[in-house]
């Protein structure tokens, strides 16, 4: 009932009234957000720091827009060479990463820094960049390095904007425009994996992004929210199980995902958590290897292992999944965010899950700044990006387009939700319309061979449409034989 919601976790204030918060929709006016800036003439000079796998992407995207002319920062030779052999009209720089004099001469003159180098090295980045005068964004999980990127922060006449890739980054901003549809949340749990497609090792994985960042994740402290309170929780800890799109995972505490957002919505949120998603098994191999056989010490050594006996692969997914609990005109209620993206063809090219989305979060972010949507100085939290803002950016819109077969983008988004265009899964104590009749009743057999039954089964319109397994593929075909299905969002 509503007066039993009422009488739950109380003190936790509504986060759509929290006008004090600097990512509130209505922020106070602040001197470091600038006036929209006009449309440029010409292209707004941007560096790429890494012409890895993430890096080549953003510089793809960018040079491709015609809005940016790249410059890509690299040590390595071999990478340069890759950009300049495909992406026309781009320019690159060969400098370490570690030398200031050296960065400061390729930086200067940039508007715009993305780094999408090795974590470590991003505090000497973003120091040149507040050297040379430049905008800079990064794609770490570190919570130290972000620490000290956050420090420079201060006093910067320039924005810098950490932690805007994947996760941190679109989880960050998905998961606060979810939160912010509810006048007290309870619980806000995020969760999202890379995987490869056709797994086929004792890990069950492959490798797809950065070795050295894998591991740090799995190394370092994890931060959460309980009770309001930000508490810290070991890695690989916390092992749950669940079923995504048809695809079953384990989740476990890793580092980093959260980025600022536990810091943000501290004494707001009764409980946060943030998991990496995994192929059941994963976790378990990893507590040998890190613990029982002393790798946690020996990050080195097992990042050569990984490199040598884990082969990359471009058949990759990436799982994303959030789910908040709280409260809504007196009804307790939970809405969830489910999607996993794949690789997909790009202007003519093959790119991974991972590649587009990471590196759509980052290019989005920048256009964004460059638009005048946020703040020109100072540091820049992914929570003050608005979700209609990204996903509706050209850039942003790459999280439409990589979505797997079971969840397609729908852009008539149910009213109770923040924004159209984020799809949400609603289980609530709530109701349909009186004679409302869900379209599909199968029972069948989606993705990942798992027998369930559709979420959009008939139950009596008084019981509600409950959220029973993922979302019908008959129903994102078009339609069942025996019905077709308008809206298979709306529950």
């Amino acid at each position: 009932s509503p007066q039993s919601t009422q009488n739950r976790d109380p003190g936790y204030t509504s986060l759509a009234a929290s006008a004090h918060l600097p990512h509130s929709r209505n922020p106070p006016p602040r001197n470091r957000r600038a006036h929209a800036m006009a449309p440029l003439k010409q292209p707004v000079s941007v560096a790429v720091m890494g012409a890895g796998k993430i890096g080549r992407l953003c510089t793809h995207l960018l040079q491709r827009s015609g809005s940016y002319q790249v410059t890509t920062v690299d040590s390595s030779r071999k990478n340069l060479s890759w950009i300049q052999d495909n992406i026309p009209g781009s320019l690159q720089s060969q400098s370490p990463f570690d030398d200031e004099m050296a960065l400061t001469k390729a930086l200067a003159g940039q508007k715009a820094v993305l780094s999408a180098a090795p974590f470590h090295y991003n505090p000497t980045i973003a120091s040149v960049c507040k050297r040379v005068g430049a905008h800079y964004l990064d794609l770490t999980e570190d919570v130290a390095v972000t620490q000290k990127v956050k420090e420079l922060a201060q006093g910067a006449e320039t924005a810098f904007i950490p932690q805007c890739g994947l996760a941190p980054g679109f989880i960050t901003i998905t998961s606060y425009n979810l939160a912010k549809s509810f006048d007290k949340v309870h619980d806000l749990r995020l969760r999202v994996g890379a995987l490869p497609r056709f797994p086929s090792n004792a890990l069950k994985y492959n490798l797809t992004w950065s070795t050295e960042g894998l591991i740090n994740e799995y190394c370092q402290p994890c931060e959460t929210l309980v009770d309001g309170k930000i508490v810290s929780v070991p890695p690989l800890e916390g092992l749950e199980h669940c079923t995504i799109g048809g695809l079953q995972l384990e989740s476990f505490n890793t580092s980093g995902g959260l980025g600022t957002l536990a810091e943000s919505l501290q004494g707001k949120v009764s409980n946060l958590n943030y998991k990496t998603l995994r192929f059941p098994g994963h976790r378990d191999v990893l507590k040998l290897l890190l613990h029982d056989l002393g790798f946690a010490n020996h990050r080195e050594d097992l990042g050569k292992v990984f490199e040598r006996a884990l082969p990359a692969t471009d058949q990759d997914q990436v799982a994303v999944f959030v789910s908040c609990t709280g409260e809504k005109d007196g009804r307790l209620l939970e809405r969830t965010y489910a999607k996993v993206f794949v690789h997909q063809i790009i202007d003519g090219s093959p790119w991974t899950a991972i590649q587009i989305t990471t590196a759509a979060g980052v290019t989005a972010v920048l256009d964004l700044l460059m638009e005048g949507k946020l703040p020109q100085k100072g540091l820049v939290r992914n929570e003050e990006v608005e979700w209609s803002d990204f996903i509706n950016n050209r850039f942003g819109r790459h999280y439409v387009t990589a979505d797997a077969e079971f969840g397609r983008q729908n852009p008539d988004a149910p009213e109770e939700t923040s924004d159209k265009g984020m799809r949400v899964y609603q289980t609530a104590r709530s109701r349909p319309p009186l004679g409302s009749e869900p379209p599909c009743g199968c029972v069948h057999t989606p993705r990942g061979g798992q027998r369930e039954v559709c979420v959009r089964g008939p139950m009596p319109p008084t019981e509600g449409h409950v959220a029973a397994a993922p979302i019908c593929a008959h129903a994102v075909r078009g339609g069942c034989a025996r019905s077709k299905a308008k809206d298979v969002n709306t529950m």
